[in-house]
């Protein structure tokens, strides 16, 4: 038996929830980064000991294109999937949906799912340090209970996973981070999990191509990167209603 932690984290939310959710698993285990740019560098095989754990940030509702593109290269072999939403405390929508479709079709054995929150990457105003300490527990409880559903091979005690097929219209963010006094080290081309970061020119970007995913910001060891100030505060007022309030992690079962 073996586990697969197995995200797709720009900006490091992802990862950390992927992370808690799998401590409760002491198997032996290999990391699967989505993030890094390569073609065809995830034509990973699975089997039906293997246990996943599949998690993905959420995009205006839906699975990141790029995200979804590389777990179809993956051959599931029947593996168990636990599938992890990750959002900025506003809503997830259809994420969790489509990506129980796409591991289906990859061959993957869906077999709970888990929303959970973390700081907005592009408004870090919402869910502020997240998670949090009781996210933590919280989380951690989820997969103790996903555990025990999994040894006893009974059905998970949790409601089905919501959304909606055909999933909603995805819209692209029209946020496009630039260097400032960029120093031209180039991280942020050489990482920029779409490639839209020109390696002769970083701090410019290839607007067709960004995702918005907010990566080249965090990886910037200058901190030089950045959106337009007037552009992000307008923007953050207009979500202000959307993601106030303190939203709670989720625990939901996949129909057999």
């Amino acid at each position: 038996m073996k586990l697969y932690p197995i995200y797709f984290s720009p900006t490091g939310g992802t990862k950390q929830v992927a992370q808690i959710i799998s401590q409760t698993w002491n198997w032996e285990s290999e990391t699967i980064d989505l993030l890094p740019p390569g073609d065809n560098a995830y034509h990973f095989a699975f089997t039906p000991e293997d246990l996943c754990i599949v998690a993905v940030p959420s995009f205006g509702g839906r699975v990141p294109a790029i995200a979804a593109e590389r777990l179809r290269q993956m051959q599931g072999g029947r593996a168990a999937a636990i599938l992890v939403t990750v959002y900025g405390n506003r809503a997830f929508e259809d994420t969790l949906v489509e990506l129980a479709d796409i591991l289906s079709d990859a061959g993957f054995s869906p077999v709970a799912a888990i929303s959970a929150v973390a700081q907005h990457s592009i408004f870090p105003q919402f869910a502020q340090n997240r998670p949090d300490d009781t996210d933590q527990a919280e989380l951690t409880c989820f997969a103790q209970q996903i555990r025990s559903s999994l040894e006893r091979h009974t059905p998970l005690d949790a409601p089905p996973v919501p959304g909606n097929r055909p999933y909603k219209t995805y819209h692209t963010i029209p946020m496009n981070p630039v260097g400032h006094n960029c120093s031209s080290c180039g991280i942020c081309a050489r990482e920029c999990p779409v490639q839209a970061i020109p390696a002769d020119q970083p701090d410019k970007v290839k607007k067709d191509l960004c995702i918005s995913c907010m990566h080249c910001v965090s990886a910037c060891p200058q901190h030089t990167r950045k959106l337009d100030k007037l552009l992000l505060t307008a923007a953050g007022l207009k979500m202000k209603s959307k993601c106030g309030g303190r939203k709670e992690n989720q625990l939901f079962s996949i129909p057999v």
